[in-house]
């Protein structure tokens, strides 16, 4: 559960902080976030790359506490792009969630993984 601390607000006010700190405002281009969540979501596929589907599933505690890191990268990495270019990342996913369900209609998408353009009706 969220608190208020723990808001996307609070997160984005709070890396502004620790960038600032460590004079790496300089660092945080759009272009250099971007490389840096890139890399950050790799480092995420790595703990799964030669799992069966099962063993993902079923993912020991230090390989789960790992993974929790990484995510924890990636969202700062998200927020901190977002913010750089004035982007509200709750509005941006709220938007991409009502895309996708334009793109993906119930009726024809329930039960399988084809891509939108594939999907007939």
């Amino acid at each position: 559960m969220t608190t208020p601390d723990q808001s996307l607000d609070a997160l984005r006010l709070k890396l502004r902080e620790f960038a600032s700190e460590r004079d790496w405002e300089q660092f945080h281009t759009p272009k250099n976030l971007a490389m840096a969540l890139s890399v950050e979501a790799s480092e995420i596929v790595e703990h799964f790359q030669w799992l069966t589907a099962k063993e993902s599933q079923e993912l020991d505690k230090e390989t789960l506490e790992k993974v929790a890191e990484e995510i924890g990268d990636v969202i700062n990495y998200v927020v901190s792009l977002a913010d750089i270019l004035e982007i509200d990342p709750s509005d941006a996913a709220f938007q991409k969630i009502a895309t996708n369900a334009r793109k993906y209609p119930v009726d024809r998408s329930k039960g399988n993984a084809r891509k939108y353009t594939e999907l007939h009706g």
